[in-house]
């Protein structure tokens, strides 16, 4: 098979796959990326030959609100066909091309490989209510917000139209997309390494400035986020600190997240969230036993999960974060939301427990519980970590199926429709 793969962080979602295809010498697998993202991913894999774009501009000054993110993706749409089309005059066509769409790099990958099969990558579908936007009182959504967002599904929808088939990590991903989509979206997860992602004791932990050290059996709170921000619950954490903390004075707690946004909107003032809750609580709390450890090593980020001895796992109702699956493969003790995607694989009491997203003292409470009798734990734990192996396993489930779903696209490809000749060569500068 000859294999596309297209993310602008590359690999990004193909972490797994595009190596597990390239390890065939049968198979010729290129990735493209945007340049600075495909600098940091040189040497990926040997058989994963990498091809970058420039940063391309974002929207002009005069470009409508609404329309921001449109303009930004048909300008990343077209750095990347411009590479589509150099490779085609090279002679690569590929069978199955694999795409994000979110960034507008999918936009017209069809336009330059006619016959190879689209598959597209489908983490999340915008809707102006009833997921993540008015979710979160606190940070309410205006009509503005509600329309600006609806616009942003434009480039996933045009991309869709040209798609053959489809994935989405989660059930509750899939059906944000419209009706009319989902008979083509397989729900088939990116995968946990459960062999290498598994509890294990921790000797030592150091802890940052020097601050002394943790290890296994010490009392242990864990919080993981990308950012530390409200989408992920960030605040409502920071408010059930007090009342954990003075309850259990050997209470540790390891907070792993930066301080940008991801998702939501910035803070007005300019500082970051993580500045603004620990200020609303920071009098209440013994700050000594509260440690940011930033954005950390994978491998750090694994002996803060087998430190745990209750993970905090929060979200609005929108992407789920593979911290969550991780955090289970590790047996955490978990303390959950009782938020849509979340329930998908949390049952409450049978492999973790569920609490309000909107209530720090229910939040406290199940903490503080948790730490006072953690062998009332222990089922949920085992059942945590069994269900990951059951459901979400790399290398015997979600692995098996993305390769068999690209197996069955790529052998219902057409007749390649060969090299470009130069004479069909494309000017795409119009409209810069």
């Amino acid at each position: 098979m000859r294999l596309l793969f297209v993310h602008q962080n590359f690999p990004g979602q193909y972490r797994h796959l595009a190596p597990a295809l390239a390890s065939s010498p049968e198979n010729e697998v290129i990735g493209i990326g945007e340049e600075a993202n495909i600098r940091r991913a040189q040497g990926f894999h040997p058989r994963v030959r990498l091809l970058a774009y420039p940063q391309p501009s974002g929207a002009s000054a005069q470009t409508h609100h609404y329309l921001h993110s449109t303009e930004a993706a048909v300008r990343r749409g077209q750095a990347v066909v411009r590479l589509a089309l150099a490779l085609r005059a090279q002679g690569f066509v590929p069978d199955v091309i694999c795409a994000h769409p979110g960034w507008g790099e999918a936009l017209f990958l069809k336009d330059a490989f006619p016959s190879a099969r689209l598959l597209l990558y489908l983490e999340f579908f915008y809707r102006g209510s009833g997921s993540d936007m008015g979710f979160d009182a606190e940070f309410p959504a205006s009509l503005d917000d509600q329309c600006r967002a609806r616009m942003r599904n434009a480039t996933q929808l045009i991309s869709l139209d040209a798609a053959d088939a489809c994935i989405s990590p989660t059930h509750w991903q899939r059906d944000q997309y419209p009706a009319a989509f989902r008979e083509r979206i397989h729900v088939i997860h990116d995968g946990v390494q459960t062999h290498l992602v598994c509890p294990a004791p921790v000797d030592e932990f150091l802890l940052p400035d020097g601050r002394g050290t943790l290890r296994s059996g010490d009392e242990v709170i864990t919080y993981v986020a990308r950012n530390l921000e409200p989408y992920r619950g960030f605040h409502t954490f920071m408010r059930a600190l007090p009342a954990v903390l003075a309850a259990r004075p050997k209470a540790q707690v390891l907070i792993v997240g930066g301080d940008e946004v991801s998702y939501g909107r910035r803070p007005a003032n300019g500082e970051c969230y993580r500045e603004i809750y620990l200020r609303e609580v920071g009098e209440a709390i013994d700050t000594r036993r509260v440690h940011f450890l930033g954005k950390v090593p994978y491998r750090v980020f694994l002996d803060v999960l087998r430190l745990s001895c209750a993970h905090v796992y929060l979200t609005y109702p929108f992407v789920l974060s593979w911290s969550l699956l991780e955090a289970m493969a590790c047996a955490c003790p978990l303390i959950a939301s009782d938020t849509a995607p979340v329930r998908e694989v949390v049952q409450s009491g049978r492999n973790g427990l569920l609490v309000d997203f909107f209530s720090p003292a229910a939040l406290a409470e199940r903490l503080v519980s948790v730490l006072d009798k953690p062998q009332q734990m222990q089922p949920l734990r085992a059942q945590a970590r069994r269900d990951i192996e059951e459901r979400f396993d790399l290398e015997r489930i979600a692995l098996p199926r993305l390769i068999c779903l690209v197996k069955e696209l790529a052998s219902a490809t057409g007749n390649r429709t060969g090299v470009l000749p130069a004479s069909e060569a494309i000017d795409l500068t119009h409209g810069e």
